[in-house]
């Protein structure tokens, strides 16, 4: 496949006749990614990278970075994050706040030795807006390759399929899966990408690739 960037958003909206509820995602927080598979009795943890969590009452940015990681056929560059909250109305102390993470350099060979692809981003980007009005997660894919039969505009939650050459499903990647809760309170969380290993690649476990979830300012 040759590389590209893919990008897209996903907005909630609060309405005024929505009925009282506790927020079901965070004020606002991020991160690059996190990994948990196994093979053969063998576990590959990668703990959360690059996490940040904004601090709703107190303007400024909160920063989050991991340095490069190495596990298991995978691979991932230095990640980084911010979090950040911004006052636009000083008299009634109105914020609004933006949640982001980004990556580069992943690269997952895990499947090869299966006749699965080399699966590359070398540029990842994810982030939360958030207002007193709603919600708005938006997202970026740069230099993908490997992945083949990838459509040029991704759709919501859309599940893509990783092949080994005989045609058999090694693994599922699922982008930009959002989460709204019910009732809807204008909170959402998106996680950016997926990747479910099939027991057809020896492997079990996941592997997700950029969240972001924030909710409405007060």
């Amino acid at each position: 496949m040759r590389k590209r960037l893919i990008a897209g958003a996903a907005v909630a909206l609060t309405f005024a006749t929505a009925a009282p509820a506790s927020a079901a995602n965070p004020p606002g927080t991020a991160s690059s990614g996190s990994a948990d598979f196994a093979k053969a009795n063998q576990t590959y943890t990668v703990e959360p990278l690059a996490v940040c969590t904004v601090n709703p009452e107190t303007p400024g940015t909160v920063t989050g970075s991991s340095p490069a990681v190495s596990k298991g056929g995978l691979k991932i560059g230095e990640t980084s994050s911010t979090c950040t909250t911004e006052v636009v109305n000083p008299e009634e102390f109105i914020t609004r706040t933006r949640s982001a993470a980004t990556g580069k350099a992943f690269e997952l060979s895990a499947l090869v030795a299966a006749g699965g692809p080399r699966l590359k981003i070398a540029e990842w980007k994810v982030s939360c807006d958030a207002d007193d009005k709603g919600t708005q997660a938006g997202w970026e894919l740069k230099g993908m390759s490997g992945w083949a039969g990838l459509p040029e505009s991704i759709p919501p939650a859309y599940v893509h399929e990783v092949k080994a050459s005989s045609g058999t499903v090694l693994a599922r990647a699922k982008f930009t899966d959002t989460a709204f809760p019910e009732p809807n309170d204008g909170s959402l969380g998106m996680t950016l990408l997926k990747i479910t290993f099939e027991p057809s690649s020896g492997y079990t476990g996941s592997i997700t690739v950029g969240s972001a979830a924030c909710s409405p300012t007060p």
